[in-house]
């Protein structure tokens, strides 16, 4: 096991599953710039897509424009190490037919002719590997086995072998971002060495859900962050952060109260090591309703990061 730093980690996802070249550009270079100024973060969390075509397809693909090429992701990498950013690398599954990654799932045994999980698995350790050198050569400070991959997660074979192959290349702490609510129900977090989480919980229920997730921690002692945590600018998300299609008319003042309650009711459990944010887009012409920048939730984080920066 690989020791996780005591630093908070104060952390925002940029540029989520970028194509091909966005990274690459003159205008993420920019906009990561400005995101490490003014929200004060440590750390930056980057996270390449694979692309299968369906929840039930066997092969993960990350050679097409849907993912980023491995030298733009390089270059983004020591840019960001370059600004005094530690640099978090989540290889994250995608679906080409838009379902959520959290819905990939076949028959528990083999049958003639389906898919099969041990095809999948294959190829996903192939995926992680990949990556996982990438962090190597490039110093990431830590390495996330993939986010959300909830209908999976009863394999636990098949996840102790993944994060075994995983450490054959990439000597750095390996965590795993499970999906909101999905703390308790993982068996394998020994495996890991950072236990992280998507924290889209509502903004009323963060001391009911944070007494279920301690004591979790406390079984298997591990450091733990949410390695995602937003809320749409959307009226009523801050209700159900986590619905990324909910409509309505835009509410900054939402989005602010939702990270102000988050950061809160966070500050009196000393196990929540930290958290990243989601979102930072690669340019403003991506800026999404989770996004933070130039919104006043954007300052909420600015001043909580550079509160605890000063009382490190």
């Amino acid at each position: 096991m690989q020791k996780f730093g005591t630093e908070k980690f104060h952390g925002v996802n940029f540029a989520v599953f970028p194509n091909k070249g966005v990274l690459g550009s003159g205008e993420a270079r920019k906009s990561m710039e400005e995101m490490a100024h003014k929200t004060h973060a440590n750390w930056v969390i980057l996270t390449p897509s694979g692309m299968q075509e369906t929840p039930y397809s066997e092969e993960i693909r990350f050679d097409r424009e849907k993912s980023c090429t491995d030298e733009e992701l390089c270059d983004m990498i020591r840019f960001a190490q370059s600004l005094g950013l530690k640099v978090a690398l989540k290889p994250t599954v995608n679906c080409d037919n838009g379902v959520w990654r959290a819905r990939i799932s076949f028959f528990d045994h083999d049958v003639p002719c389906e898919p099969k999980w041990g095809n999948w698995f294959e190829s996903h350790i192939a995926f992680q590997k990949h990556y996982a050198q990438i962090a190597q050569r490039t110093g990431c400070e830590l390495f996330l086995t993939g986010c959300e991959m909830t209908m999976t997660e009863h394999r636990e074979t098949d996840w102790r072998k993944l994060i075994a192959e995983v450490r054959t290349v990439y000597d750095g702490p390996v965590g795993y971002n499970c999906d909101k609510y999905g703390e308790d129900h993982i068996t394998w977090w020994d495996a890991v060495d950072v236990i992280a989480s998507s924290g889209y919980y509502p903004i009323d229920d963060w001391e009911n859900q944070l007494d279920r997730i301690e004591e979790v921690v406390k079984k298997y002692q591990k450091p733990f962050i949410f390695s995602e945590a937003g809320c749409m600018n959307i009226h009523g998300s801050a209700l159900v952060p986590n619905n990324w299609e909910l409509q309505g008319k835009e509410d900054d003042a939402e989005q602010a109260d939702w990270y102000l309650a988050m950061f809160s009711a966070c500050e009196k459990r000393d196990w929540v090591k930290g958290f990243g944010i989601w979102d930072w887009p690669g340019s403003m012409e991506r800026k999404s309703p989770y996004a933070v920048c130039d919104r006043p939730a954007e300052a909420v984080i600015a001043e909580e990061y550079s509160r605890c920066a000063k009382n490190r």
